[in-house]
Order: structure tokens, then sequence, then C-alpha cells
């Protein structure tokens, strides 16, 4: 990380705060920095950014598939595997510390004390096993109808589902979260929702917006979720969402591809 005094005297730059956006939820060797201000004005913008990294999943499927010839089972579990890499396994303790929190009884207080807490307890655990294996079974849905351009369309609607919460949730402050919620706005979300559902019908059609159209609900639950649990949403309950919100599109496009 550069220097705190760089970020003091910095300009706004979009294209510096796209990179460094791309930088703080992948481990691609970007490495452009900048202060978390900066970063999250531009959080509507997230999935878009992500369609490039569900096109690398999508080649890593079909390479699977067409040159590795495995079956559509192996091939779900390996492009869950490397979305999850290639994210840094960026997401996954949100699942689990929210699980955690939710499962716990008491007031919204100790319910964020557990979720903040940095040890896992067995409701995380269970919740973070059904969340993945739900997703590859999903996964595995869509490339059984050869829908490989499934994979680019969960992966940018899982940001989709990740500002739908922001976007209804009040911050629970400090905390990195915060930034990402109070940047979320209806003008910002309404551009960034049309556009995703645009480049999602251009891909798969009716099944593609439907994709879209299950992150979306994905992101209300979640908001819901939180907001009776703990009132106010942190960067735990925004992991949280990008992960359902992912299984969400691929449950909603496996229904749509049976129909459409």
């Amino acid at each position: 990380m550069e220097n705190d005094d760089y970020f003091q005297d910095e300009e706004f730059s979009p294209i510096r705060s796209l990179l460094g956006l791309l930088t703080f939820s992948t481990i691609l060797p970007i490495r452009v920095y900048t202060s978390i201000e900066y970063m999250t004005k531009l959080t509507w913008c997230w999935p878009f950014l992500h369609i490039f990294i569900g096109i690398l999943a999508a080649v890593c499927g079909y390479v699977s598939i067409e040159f590795l010839h495995l079956n559509s089972f192996f091939t779900a579990a390996i492009v869950y595997a490397f979305l999850m890499l290639i994210t840094g396994y960026n997401h996954l303790d949100g699942v689990m510390d929210m699980a955690d929190g939710v499962m716990v009884h008491g007031e919204p207080e100790k319910k964020i004390m557990v979720m903040k807490d940095s040890s896992v307890g067995a409701g995380g655990v269970a919740t973070l096993f059904l969340v993945a294996s739900l997703t590859i079974g999903g996964l595995y849905n869509i490339l059984d109808y050869n829908f490989i351009f499934g994979i680019i369309i969960c992966e940018m609607a899982a940001k989709t589902s990740l500002l739908t919460t922001a976007l209804l949730s009040k911050p629970l402050t400090p905390g990195i979260g915060s930034y990402f919620i109070n940047e979320t706005n209806i003008a910002n979300y309404f551009i960034s929702t049309i556009l995703i559902g645009i480049i999602a019908g251009l891909l798969g059609g009716t099944v593609g917006m439907m994709g879209v159209v299950g992150a979306m609900v994905s992101g209300i639950i979640i908001a819901i979720v939180a907001r009776r649990n703990f009132v106010l949403a942190n960067g735990d309950v925004l992991g949280m969402s990008n992960e359902v919100g992912r299984l969400f599109s691929l449950l909603f496009m496996a229904v749509a591809l049976f129909y459409f």
C-alpha cells in the first residue's frame, strides 16, 4: 500500500479509482491503490468490472469442457474454485460472519458483536457449505444447457445483488462497508442495473435478464434479513449479498432455461 500521505493530497481519477476497485476485489496483479473514499465513489461500476472476471471464468469453463473433456459437474466445481481464487475469497468471511450473527439469539447489539467476532461458529461453516454447494449445483445446471454465458452473467449480477443490499441498508460505522453503502444511491443504482440488464439480455436474452432479476431479489432479501437482525449493515452483509446473489442469479437462470 502506498504511503497515507499520498492519499491526503490525491486528486480524484476515475481510471485510478476503477483500477483500485479491481485491485481491492481480486488478486489480479494490478496493484493500483487509492483512498477508500475515492475508490468507493464508483461503487456502481463494480458489476461492469466483474464482467471481465466472468469472462475469465467462462473461458476456464470452456477449456474444461471442450479441451479437457470434463463433465458439467466437474467443470462447475472448477469454475467456482476459479472464481473464489481470483477474487481472493473476498466475500466468504462475510457469509460466515453474517450467518453466525443471524443464528445467535439476542438484541441487534449482541448479534453485531458476534458477526464482528473473528471466530467462526457452526452456523457460519454450515451456511458457507450450503451457499458453495448450491452455487456449484447452479453452475452445473446452466452448463448442462450449454449456457456458458451464464457464468459471465452470474458473476456481474453478484455485484448487482451487493449494490441492491447497499441501496436498501443503513451503514454500520466505522467500517469499509459503510463507504460502499454511502456511495450507493437510487440514481447510480438505477443506471448500473439497467445497463447490466441490457448486457445480460444481449448475452442470454430473457434467461440472462432473469439472472439479473434473481440477483436483485437476493439483494432485497439479504437487506431485509440484515435490517431485522442488525438494523445496520456492514461489509459482512455486503459479502453475503454478493455470494447469495450469484447463487440466486444461477437459480433464476436455471428455471428460465427450462421455460424459455
